[in-house]
Protein backbone atom coordinates (compact mmCIF):
# COMPACT_ATOMS: atom_id res chain seq x y z
CA UNK A 1 0.00 0.00 0.00
CA UNK A 2 2.82 2.40 0.94
CA UNK A 3 4.62 1.61 -2.32
CA UNK A 4 1.48 2.29 -4.37
CA UNK A 5 1.04 5.63 -2.61
CA UNK A 6 4.60 6.62 -3.40
CA UNK A 7 4.14 5.68 -7.06
CA UNK A 8 0.89 7.68 -7.23
CA UNK A 9 2.57 10.76 -5.72
CA UNK A 10 5.50 10.47 -8.13
CA UNK A 11 3.15 10.16 -11.11
CA UNK A 12 1.18 13.17 -9.95
CA UNK A 13 4.42 15.05 -9.33
CA UNK A 14 5.66 14.35 -12.86
CA UNK A 15 2.26 15.22 -14.34
CA UNK A 16 2.09 18.58 -12.57
CA UNK A 17 5.69 19.42 -13.48
CA UNK A 18 4.91 18.72 -17.13
CA UNK A 19 1.73 20.80 -16.83
CA UNK A 20 3.71 23.72 -15.39
CA UNK A 21 6.28 23.41 -18.19
CA UNK A 22 3.59 23.35 -20.88
CA UNK A 23 1.41 26.12 -19.46
CA UNK A 24 1.21 28.99 -21.94
CA UNK A 25 1.99 32.55 -20.89
CA UNK A 26 3.88 31.64 -17.72
CA UNK A 27 7.07 33.62 -17.12
CA UNK A 28 10.24 31.48 -16.97
CA UNK A 29 10.90 32.57 -13.38
CA UNK A 30 7.41 31.51 -12.29
CA UNK A 31 7.74 28.25 -14.22
CA UNK A 32 11.03 27.50 -12.48
CA UNK A 33 9.54 28.38 -9.09
CA UNK A 34 6.65 25.97 -9.57
CA UNK A 35 8.89 23.15 -10.81
CA UNK A 36 11.14 23.66 -7.78
CA UNK A 37 8.26 23.67 -5.29
CA UNK A 38 6.62 20.57 -6.80
CA UNK A 39 9.99 18.77 -6.89
CA UNK A 40 11.09 19.64 -3.36
CA UNK A 41 7.68 19.46 -1.65
CA UNK A 42 5.72 16.91 -3.72
CA UNK A 43 2.42 16.77 -1.83
CA UNK A 44 2.36 20.44 -0.76
CA UNK A 45 3.59 21.53 -4.19
CA UNK A 46 0.93 19.54 -6.06
CA UNK A 47 -1.86 20.92 -3.88
CA UNK A 48 -0.48 24.46 -4.14
CA UNK A 49 -0.23 24.27 -7.93
CA UNK A 50 -3.77 22.90 -8.21
CA UNK A 51 -5.12 25.75 -6.06
CA UNK A 52 -2.93 28.65 -7.18
CA UNK A 53 -0.79 27.61 -10.13
CA UNK A 54 -3.17 28.58 -12.90
CA UNK A 55 -5.66 31.37 -13.45
CA UNK A 56 -8.84 29.34 -13.52
CA UNK A 57 -12.03 31.26 -14.27
CA UNK A 58 -15.42 29.75 -14.94
CA UNK A 59 -15.79 29.65 -18.73
CA UNK A 60 -19.16 31.40 -18.70
CA UNK A 61 -17.80 34.16 -16.45
CA UNK A 62 -14.72 34.68 -18.65
CA UNK A 63 -16.85 34.86 -21.80
CA UNK A 64 -19.24 37.29 -20.11
CA UNK A 65 -16.33 39.55 -19.10
CA UNK A 66 -14.96 39.65 -22.63
CA UNK A 67 -18.38 40.22 -24.17
CA UNK A 68 -19.10 43.14 -21.84
CA UNK A 69 -15.63 44.66 -22.23
CA UNK A 70 -15.71 44.50 -26.02
CA UNK A 71 -19.21 45.99 -26.13
CA UNK A 72 -18.32 48.89 -23.83
CA UNK A 73 -15.01 49.64 -25.57
CA UNK A 74 -16.83 49.75 -28.92
CA UNK A 75 -19.43 52.20 -27.56
CA UNK A 76 -16.70 54.27 -25.91
CA UNK A 77 -14.76 54.47 -29.19
CA UNK A 78 -17.90 55.56 -31.09
CA UNK A 79 -17.95 58.74 -29.02
CA UNK A 80 -14.33 59.90 -28.96
CA UNK A 81 -13.16 62.59 -26.58
CA UNK A 82 -10.69 65.38 -27.33
CA UNK A 83 -8.10 63.86 -29.70
CA UNK A 84 -4.54 64.06 -28.43
CA UNK A 85 -1.18 62.83 -29.66
CA UNK A 86 1.37 62.17 -26.95
CA UNK A 87 4.90 63.01 -28.04
CA UNK A 88 8.24 62.79 -26.30
CA UNK A 89 9.39 60.40 -23.57
CA UNK A 90 5.88 59.60 -22.28
CA UNK A 91 4.69 58.21 -25.61
CA UNK A 92 5.81 54.55 -25.10
CA UNK A 93 4.12 54.41 -21.68
CA UNK A 94 0.82 55.63 -23.09
CA UNK A 95 1.12 53.15 -25.97
CA UNK A 96 1.64 50.33 -23.45
CA UNK A 97 -1.32 51.59 -21.43
CA UNK A 98 -3.51 51.47 -24.53
CA UNK A 99 -2.42 47.90 -25.23
CA UNK A 100 -3.32 46.90 -21.66
CA UNK A 101 -6.59 48.69 -20.99
CA UNK A 102 -7.86 49.59 -24.46
CA UNK A 103 -8.22 53.32 -23.78
CA UNK A 104 -6.41 56.05 -25.70
CA UNK A 105 -4.98 59.08 -23.90
CA UNK A 106 -7.41 62.01 -23.81
CA UNK A 107 -6.81 65.69 -23.16
CA UNK A 108 -8.84 68.30 -21.34
CA UNK A 109 -8.71 66.79 -17.85
CA UNK A 110 -8.07 68.23 -14.41
CA UNK A 111 -6.45 66.40 -11.47
CA UNK A 112 -6.71 67.70 -7.91
CA UNK A 113 -4.64 66.14 -5.16
CA UNK A 114 -6.70 65.73 -1.98
CA UNK A 115 -5.25 66.20 1.52
CA UNK A 116 -3.74 63.28 3.38
CA UNK A 117 -5.79 61.59 6.08
CA UNK A 118 -9.47 60.90 6.59
CA UNK A 119 -10.39 64.40 5.41
CA UNK A 120 -9.70 63.35 1.79
CA UNK A 121 -12.96 61.38 1.82
CA UNK A 122 -15.01 64.53 2.48
CA UNK A 123 -14.60 65.42 -1.19
CA UNK A 124 -16.46 62.26 -2.19
CA UNK A 125 -19.21 62.72 0.39
CA UNK A 126 -19.81 66.30 -0.76
CA UNK A 127 -20.08 65.21 -4.40
CA UNK A 128 -22.51 62.41 -3.55
CA UNK A 129 -24.70 64.85 -1.61
CA UNK A 130 -24.89 67.01 -4.76
CA UNK A 131 -25.44 64.12 -7.20
CA UNK A 132 -28.39 64.45 -9.56
CA UNK A 133 -28.44 61.35 -11.78
CA UNK A 134 -26.22 58.47 -10.68
CA UNK A 135 -23.47 57.48 -8.29
CA UNK A 136 -21.30 54.44 -8.96
CA UNK A 137 -19.03 53.08 -6.23
CA UNK A 138 -16.51 50.24 -6.34
CA UNK A 139 -14.15 49.39 -3.48
CA UNK A 140 -11.97 46.42 -2.68
CA UNK A 141 -12.17 47.01 1.08
CA UNK A 142 -15.10 48.77 2.73
CA UNK A 143 -15.24 48.68 6.52
CA UNK A 144 -18.30 49.57 8.64
CA UNK A 145 -16.25 52.19 10.53
CA UNK A 146 -16.74 55.98 10.58
CA UNK A 147 -15.66 56.51 6.95
CA UNK A 148 -17.60 53.46 5.75
CA UNK A 149 -20.69 54.60 7.63
CA UNK A 150 -20.47 58.13 6.21
CA UNK A 151 -20.23 56.72 2.69
CA UNK A 152 -23.20 54.39 3.22
CA UNK A 153 -25.35 57.13 4.72
CA UNK A 154 -24.51 59.56 1.89
CA UNK A 155 -25.55 56.91 -0.63
CA UNK A 156 -28.77 56.20 1.26
CA UNK A 157 -29.71 59.89 1.21
CA UNK A 158 -28.93 60.12 -2.49
CA UNK A 159 -30.97 57.01 -3.30
CA UNK A 160 -33.96 58.31 -1.34
CA UNK A 161 -34.01 61.51 -3.39
CA UNK A 162 -34.08 59.54 -6.64
CA UNK A 163 -30.41 59.25 -7.58
CA UNK A 164 -29.51 55.87 -9.07
CA UNK A 165 -26.84 54.54 -6.69
CA UNK A 166 -24.93 51.36 -7.49
CA UNK A 167 -22.37 49.75 -5.19
CA UNK A 168 -19.99 46.96 -6.15
CA UNK A 169 -17.57 45.55 -3.59
CA UNK A 170 -15.12 42.68 -3.54
CA UNK A 171 -16.72 39.76 -1.76
CA UNK A 172 -13.63 39.05 0.34
CA UNK A 173 -12.25 42.54 0.88
CA UNK A 174 -15.63 43.98 1.93
CA UNK A 175 -16.85 40.94 3.89
CA UNK A 176 -17.12 42.99 7.11
CA UNK A 177 -19.48 45.47 5.39
CA UNK A 178 -21.54 42.74 3.72
CA UNK A 179 -22.21 41.13 7.11
CA UNK A 180 -23.05 44.45 8.79
CA UNK A 181 -26.26 46.41 9.29
CA UNK A 182 -24.93 49.08 6.87
CA UNK A 183 -25.30 46.68 3.94
CA UNK A 184 -28.94 46.04 4.82
CA UNK A 185 -29.46 49.76 5.43
CA UNK A 186 -28.25 50.63 1.93
CA UNK A 187 -30.37 47.88 0.43
CA UNK A 188 -33.44 49.19 2.26
CA UNK A 189 -32.79 52.73 1.00
CA UNK A 190 -32.79 51.57 -2.63
CA UNK A 191 -29.05 51.39 -3.29
CA UNK A 192 -28.34 48.63 -5.81
CA UNK A 193 -25.74 46.28 -4.30
CA UNK A 194 -23.54 43.65 -5.92
CA UNK A 195 -20.55 41.54 -4.90
CA UNK A 196 -17.56 41.01 -7.18
CA UNK A 197 -15.64 37.71 -7.20
CA UNK A 198 -18.00 35.94 -4.78
CA UNK A 199 -16.19 33.29 -2.77
CA UNK A 200 -19.20 31.05 -2.14
CA UNK A 201 -18.43 27.71 -0.55
CA UNK A 202 -14.62 27.59 -0.69
CA UNK A 203 -14.44 23.79 -0.74
CA UNK A 204 -16.74 23.63 -3.76
CA UNK A 205 -15.41 26.76 -5.51
CA UNK A 206 -11.81 25.51 -5.34
CA UNK A 207 -12.70 22.65 -7.69
CA UNK A 208 -13.76 25.00 -10.48
CA UNK A 209 -11.86 28.26 -10.12
CA UNK A 210 -9.26 30.18 -8.15
CA UNK A 211 -10.86 31.94 -5.22
CA UNK A 212 -7.97 34.33 -4.57
CA UNK A 213 -8.60 36.45 -7.70
CA UNK A 214 -9.73 39.76 -6.25
CA UNK A 215 -11.23 43.00 -7.54
CA UNK A 216 -8.71 45.43 -6.07
CA UNK A 217 -10.12 48.52 -7.83
CA UNK A 218 -11.26 51.73 -6.13
CA UNK A 219 -13.59 53.75 -8.36
CA UNK A 220 -16.25 56.35 -7.60
CA UNK A 221 -18.06 58.15 -10.44
CA UNK A 222 -20.68 60.84 -9.84
CA UNK A 223 -23.02 62.00 -12.63
CA UNK A 224 -20.49 61.07 -15.34
CA UNK A 225 -18.74 64.26 -14.26
CA UNK A 226 -16.47 63.52 -11.31
CA UNK A 227 -14.32 60.55 -10.43
CA UNK A 228 -11.50 59.72 -8.04
CA UNK A 229 -8.33 57.67 -8.52
CA UNK A 230 -5.84 56.42 -5.97
CA UNK A 231 -5.14 53.80 -3.35
CA UNK A 232 -7.71 54.69 -0.70
CA UNK A 233 -10.20 52.05 0.35
CA UNK A 234 -13.49 53.00 1.99
CA UNK A 235 -12.14 52.80 5.52
CA UNK A 236 -10.66 54.99 8.22
CA UNK A 237 -6.95 55.67 8.14
CA UNK A 238 -6.82 53.78 11.46
CA UNK A 239 -7.78 50.65 9.44
CA UNK A 240 -9.33 48.58 12.21
CA UNK A 241 -8.66 45.17 10.63
CA UNK A 242 -4.89 45.81 10.70
CA UNK A 243 -4.63 48.59 13.25
CA UNK A 244 -1.17 47.55 14.46
CA UNK A 245 0.24 48.98 11.20
CA UNK A 246 -1.88 52.14 11.24
CA UNK A 247 -2.15 54.80 10.11
CA UNK A 248 -2.49 53.62 6.53
CA UNK A 249 -1.22 56.47 4.37
CA UNK A 250 -2.98 56.72 1.03
CA UNK A 251 -3.23 58.95 -2.03
CA UNK A 252 -6.43 60.18 -3.67
CA UNK A 253 -6.94 62.54 -6.61
CA UNK A 254 -10.15 64.03 -8.00
CA UNK A 255 -10.50 63.60 -11.76
CA UNK A 256 -12.58 65.84 -14.02
CA UNK A 257 -12.85 65.75 -17.81
CA UNK A 258 -13.10 63.17 -20.60
CA UNK A 259 -11.09 60.52 -18.72
CA UNK A 260 -14.00 60.24 -16.28
CA UNK A 261 -15.81 58.38 -19.06
CA UNK A 262 -13.02 55.80 -19.06
CA UNK A 263 -13.46 55.36 -15.31
CA UNK A 264 -17.17 54.94 -15.93
CA UNK A 265 -16.47 52.28 -18.56
CA UNK A 266 -14.34 50.27 -16.12
CA UNK A 267 -17.05 50.40 -13.45
CA UNK A 268 -19.73 49.43 -15.95
CA UNK A 269 -17.63 46.51 -17.16
CA UNK A 270 -17.45 45.13 -13.63
CA UNK A 271 -21.09 45.91 -12.86
CA UNK A 272 -22.48 44.34 -16.02
CA UNK A 273 -20.28 41.27 -15.55
CA UNK A 274 -21.92 40.55 -12.20
CA UNK A 275 -25.35 42.11 -12.80
CA UNK A 276 -27.87 41.67 -15.61
CA UNK A 277 -28.53 45.44 -15.84
CA UNK A 278 -27.32 46.89 -19.16
CA UNK A 279 -25.95 50.38 -18.55
CA UNK A 280 -23.99 50.73 -21.78
CA UNK A 281 -26.11 53.73 -22.85
CA UNK A 282 -24.31 55.80 -20.21
CA UNK A 283 -21.17 55.66 -22.35
CA UNK A 284 -23.01 57.24 -25.27
CA UNK A 285 -22.98 60.47 -23.29
CA UNK A 286 -19.76 62.53 -23.17
CA UNK A 287 -18.23 63.11 -19.77
CA UNK A 288 -19.71 66.28 -18.36
CA UNK A 289 -17.38 69.19 -17.87
CA UNK A 290 -15.87 69.34 -21.36
CA UNK A 291 -12.37 70.74 -21.45
CA UNK A 292 -11.75 70.76 -17.70
CA UNK A 293 -8.00 71.32 -17.65
CA UNK A 294 -4.54 70.71 -19.13
CA UNK A 295 -4.02 67.08 -18.10
CA UNK A 296 -3.57 64.32 -20.69
CA UNK A 297 -4.83 61.16 -19.02
CA UNK A 298 -5.42 57.49 -19.69
CA UNK A 299 -7.10 54.89 -17.51
CA UNK A 300 -5.26 51.56 -17.40
CA UNK A 301 -7.53 48.76 -16.23
CA UNK A 302 -6.24 45.21 -16.05
CA UNK A 303 -7.29 41.81 -14.78
CA UNK A 304 -6.55 38.09 -14.87
CA UNK A 305 -9.11 37.36 -17.57
CA UNK A 306 -6.70 38.86 -20.13
CA UNK A 307 -3.05 39.18 -19.11
CA UNK A 308 -1.25 39.40 -22.45
CA UNK A 309 -0.20 42.86 -21.28
CA UNK A 310 -0.20 44.25 -17.74
CA UNK A 311 0.46 47.55 -15.93
CA UNK A 312 4.07 46.37 -15.67
CA UNK A 313 4.53 47.15 -19.37
CA UNK A 314 3.58 50.80 -18.94
CA UNK A 315 5.65 51.05 -15.76
CA UNK A 316 8.74 49.69 -17.50
CA UNK A 317 8.28 52.22 -20.29
CA UNK A 318 8.11 54.97 -17.67
CA UNK A 319 11.29 53.84 -15.93
CA UNK A 320 13.25 53.57 -19.17
CA UNK A 321 12.06 57.04 -20.21
CA UNK A 322 13.49 58.68 -17.08
CA UNK A 323 16.55 60.86 -17.63
CA UNK A 324 16.69 63.03 -14.51
CA UNK A 325 14.66 61.89 -11.53
CA UNK A 326 12.32 59.06 -10.69
CA UNK A 327 10.21 58.67 -7.55
CA UNK A 328 8.33 55.48 -6.75
CA UNK A 329 6.10 54.84 -3.74
CA UNK A 330 4.58 51.41 -3.14
CA UNK A 331 3.75 49.24 -0.13
CA UNK A 332 4.74 46.02 -1.90
CA UNK A 333 7.84 45.76 -4.07
CA UNK A 334 8.06 42.26 -5.56
CA UNK A 335 8.19 43.11 -9.29
CA UNK A 336 8.82 40.84 -12.23
CA UNK A 337 12.52 40.63 -13.24
CA UNK A 338 12.06 42.98 -16.21
CA UNK A 339 10.60 45.76 -14.05
CA UNK A 340 13.26 45.28 -11.37
CA UNK A 341 15.95 45.50 -14.06
CA UNK A 342 14.37 48.70 -15.37
CA UNK A 343 14.49 50.20 -11.88
CA UNK A 344 18.16 49.33 -11.43
CA UNK A 345 18.99 50.43 -14.97
CA UNK A 346 17.54 53.90 -14.35
CA UNK A 347 19.85 54.43 -11.37
CA UNK A 348 22.86 52.98 -13.16
CA UNK A 349 22.55 55.47 -16.01
CA UNK A 350 22.52 58.41 -13.60
CA UNK A 351 18.83 58.97 -12.89
CA UNK A 352 18.16 60.01 -9.30
CA UNK A 353 15.88 57.18 -8.14
CA UNK A 354 14.02 57.31 -4.82
CA UNK A 355 12.03 54.22 -3.79
CA UNK A 356 9.69 54.68 -0.82
CA UNK A 357 8.59 51.53 1.01
CA UNK A 358 7.05 50.84 4.43
CA UNK A 359 9.49 50.30 7.30
CA UNK A 360 7.14 47.62 8.61
CA UNK A 361 5.16 45.62 6.08
CA UNK A 362 1.80 44.08 6.95
CA UNK A 363 2.86 40.98 4.99
CA UNK A 364 5.95 39.28 6.45
CA UNK A 365 6.40 37.17 3.30
CA UNK A 366 6.19 40.12 0.91
CA UNK A 367 8.42 42.17 3.21
CA UNK A 368 11.09 39.46 3.15
CA UNK A 369 10.86 39.09 -0.63
CA UNK A 370 11.26 42.86 -0.99
CA UNK A 371 14.30 42.88 1.29
CA UNK A 372 15.97 40.22 -0.88
CA UNK A 373 16.05 42.83 -3.68
CA UNK A 374 17.60 45.62 -1.61
CA UNK A 375 21.24 44.65 -2.38
CA UNK A 376 20.61 44.84 -6.15
CA UNK A 377 18.85 48.18 -5.84
CA UNK A 378 21.49 49.72 -3.58
CA UNK A 379 24.39 48.53 -5.75
CA UNK A 380 22.69 50.15 -8.75
CA UNK A 381 22.36 53.44 -6.88
CA UNK A 382 18.66 53.38 -5.98
CA UNK A 383 17.98 55.24 -2.74
CA UNK A 384 15.62 53.20 -0.56
CA UNK A 385 13.55 55.09 2.02
CA UNK A 386 11.60 53.21 4.70
CA UNK A 387 8.48 55.12 5.78
CA UNK A 388 8.17 55.12 9.58
CA UNK A 389 4.84 56.81 10.40
CA UNK A 390 2.44 53.97 9.68
CA UNK A 391 2.07 51.86 6.58
CA UNK A 392 2.64 53.72 3.32
CA UNK A 393 -0.14 52.40 1.07
CA UNK A 394 0.08 54.95 -1.75
CA UNK A 395 1.02 53.75 -5.24
CA UNK A 396 2.78 56.57 -7.10
CA UNK A 397 5.33 56.81 -9.91
CA UNK A 398 6.59 60.16 -11.22
CA UNK A 399 9.14 60.71 -13.99
CA UNK A 400 11.29 63.80 -14.60
CA UNK A 401 8.57 66.13 -13.30
CA UNK A 402 6.66 65.50 -16.55
CA UNK A 403 4.37 62.48 -16.25
CA UNK A 404 3.25 59.97 -13.68
CA UNK A 405 0.93 57.19 -12.58
CA UNK A 406 -1.33 56.82 -9.58
CA UNK A 407 -3.86 54.12 -8.78
CA UNK A 408 -4.43 50.75 -7.17
CA UNK A 409 -1.66 48.56 -8.64
CA UNK A 410 1.27 47.66 -6.42
CA UNK A 411 4.65 46.74 -7.88
CA UNK A 412 4.11 43.01 -7.43
CA UNK A 413 2.98 39.93 -9.30
CA UNK A 414 -0.44 39.87 -7.65
CA UNK A 415 -1.31 43.31 -9.00
CA UNK A 416 0.07 42.53 -12.44
CA UNK A 417 -1.36 39.04 -12.92
CA UNK A 418 -4.09 38.19 -10.42
CA UNK A 419 -5.99 41.31 -9.32
CA UNK A 420 -8.40 43.53 -11.18
CA UNK A 421 -6.61 46.87 -10.97
CA UNK A 422 -7.22 50.44 -12.06
CA UNK A 423 -4.59 53.15 -12.48
CA UNK A 424 -4.30 56.52 -14.19
CA UNK A 425 -1.34 57.45 -16.37
CA UNK A 426 -1.13 61.18 -16.94
CA UNK A 427 1.03 63.95 -18.34
CA UNK A 428 0.94 67.34 -16.64
CA UNK A 429 3.83 69.16 -14.95
CA UNK A 430 1.63 70.70 -12.24
CA UNK A 431 -0.07 67.42 -11.30
CA UNK A 432 3.33 65.70 -11.15
CA UNK A 433 4.69 68.53 -9.01
CA UNK A 434 1.81 68.00 -6.57
CA UNK A 435 2.59 64.29 -6.33
CA UNK A 436 6.32 64.94 -5.97
CA UNK A 437 5.57 67.33 -3.11
CA UNK A 438 3.48 64.65 -1.43
CA UNK A 439 6.24 62.11 -1.91
CA UNK A 440 8.72 64.61 -0.47
CA UNK A 441 6.56 64.67 2.65
CA UNK A 442 6.89 60.87 2.76
CA UNK A 443 10.67 61.17 2.49
CA UNK A 444 10.70 63.50 5.48
CA UNK A 445 9.00 60.76 7.51
CA UNK A 446 11.30 58.00 6.28
CA UNK A 447 14.75 56.65 7.05
CA UNK A 448 17.16 55.87 4.24
CA UNK A 449 18.65 52.39 4.33
CA UNK A 450 22.23 52.04 3.10
CA UNK A 451 24.44 49.25 1.78
CA UNK A 452 26.18 49.20 5.16
CA UNK A 453 22.83 48.60 6.89
CA UNK A 454 22.06 45.67 4.61
CA UNK A 455 25.54 44.19 4.98
CA UNK A 456 25.01 44.21 8.75
CA UNK A 457 21.97 41.96 8.50
CA UNK A 458 22.44 38.57 10.13
CA UNK A 459 23.00 35.47 8.04
CA UNK A 460 19.65 34.16 9.28
CA UNK A 461 17.82 37.25 7.97
CA UNK A 462 19.52 37.00 4.59
CA UNK A 463 18.74 33.28 4.47
CA UNK A 464 15.08 33.98 5.21
CA UNK A 465 14.85 36.72 2.59
CA UNK A 466 16.56 34.73 -0.15
CA UNK A 467 14.57 31.59 0.60
CA UNK A 468 11.28 33.49 0.37
CA UNK A 469 12.56 35.14 -2.83
CA UNK A 470 12.63 31.74 -4.53
CA UNK A 471 8.84 31.89 -4.53
CA UNK A 472 8.63 35.62 -5.29
CA UNK A 473 7.40 35.04 -8.88
CA UNK A 474 4.31 33.46 -7.32
CA UNK A 475 3.54 36.12 -4.68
Amino acid sequence: MAGATVVLVVLLQVSFIIRALLRAGLAPTARLAWVTIISVLPVVGIIAYFLFGEIRLERAKRERMREVRNKLLAIHDEHPAIPVTVAGPARPAFAAGHATGGFLPVGGNRLTLLPEGDSMMEDLFTAIEAAKANVHVLFYIWLPDKTGTQMAEALCRAARRGVACRVLVDDHGARHLIRSALWRQMQGAGVALERAAPVGNPLVSLLFRRIDLRNHRKIVVVDNHLSWVGSRNCADQAFAIKKRYAPWVDILMRLEGPAVRQQQAVFLQDWMTHHSEDLSALLSKPAAGGNAGPVVAQVIASGPDDIHTTPSDALRAMLYAATDRLRVTTPYYVPDPALHTAMCSAAERGVKVDLILPARNDSLIVGAASESLYPDLLRAGVRIHLFRDGLIHSKIVTVDGLFGMVGTANLDHRSFDLNYENSLLFQCAQAVADLDARQQSYLERASEITRRDVEAWSALRRLRNNTVALASPLL
